[in-house]
């Protein structure tokens, strides 16, 4: 069955594009849904981590209280492993031997892979940092539609003035691979 056309008479049918204004409205609120989302996320992993790296602490704590020795072995051999002689590493752990919390440290480093926990890392404040940046690194594009409002009327520069904040931006995640020394792919996907 063909496609009926519209009368001369029916309203025109709203553009395909839309006026700079609904981009804004739409970016800004998308912007601030998935800032809040980030946010809660990076609050949520953070505060289980800690609290994951607290049990473990304590965990650990009892097995240098009632099984130093073969808490003390497992260190040697840790130590040796990575190429210090079996002396000098067994007169390493009988040094940390004598400070409790540096021997729970190690352990817990050397065994389980988790550093110890700081108690003035707060959740919340990583979750507002993670909050702040999402904000201020996803306005790149649309500050191009703020900028160039004065300036134009042409939705199309102002799409490429979007598209070349938004290249910035790239950049910037290409710039910090090449600094941590990380893969391209980690940093601009984070």
């Amino acid at each position: 069955m063909p496609l009926s056309r519209a009368s001369p008479s029916s309203p025109p049918c709203p553009p395909v594009i839309s006026p700079p204004v609904d981009v804004l409205v739409l970016g800004f609120a998308n912007l601030v849904a998935d800032g809040i989302s980030m946010e809660f996320g990076d609050f949520v992993s953070s505060g289980t981590e800690k609290d994951a790296a607290v049990m473990e602490r304590m965990v650990t704590e009892w097995e240098v209280a009632n099984r130093s020795g073969p808490q003390m072995t497992q260190l040697i051999r840790y130590y040796h492993a990575l190429g210090m002689d079996v002396h000098d590493a067994t007169t390493v752990v009988n040094i940390f031997s004598k400070y409790r919390e540096i021997l729970v440290d190690e352990q817990m480093t050397a065994k389980k892979g988790i550093l110890p926990a700081e108690e003035t890392e707060k959740p919340w404040k990583s979750g507002l940092v993670t909050f702040a940046s999402f904000l201020v690194f996803g306005c790149a594009p649309l500050l191009s539609f703020i900028v160039l409002i004065p300036f134009t009327q042409s939705d199309t520069v102002k799409f490429i003035g979007a598209t070349v904040l938004s290249a910035l931006a790239l950049l910037l995640g290409i710039a910090k691979a090449r600094i941590a020394w990380r893969s391209l792919y980690y940093c601009v996907d984070s």
